[in-house]
């Protein structure tokens, strides 16, 4: 049942299908922020989140003054 779901006609069609409901100039910004979300969860379920080191200095100092 799946293996048919993928077939270029299908890929085509589903295309169209979001350039109708989108149009072109959202296009770009939801496949940007899609790859976004998607990075993040892979990196979630990895266990790689390190938010102390991607602060930036000044955001840390003053967070560590509020203590």
């Amino acid at each position: 049942m799946l293996e048919n779901l993928l077939r270029p006609t299908h890929l085509l069609l589903l295309v169209i299908a979001a350039l109708l409901l989108f149009g072109p100039s959202k296009l770009p910004e939801l496949g940007r922020s899609f790859g976004t979300m998607l990075r993040e969860f892979k990196k979630g379920a990895r266990g790689d989140f390190k938010e102390e080191e991607d602060k930036p200095q000044e955001i840390k100092s003053i967070e560590d003054k509020s203590k």
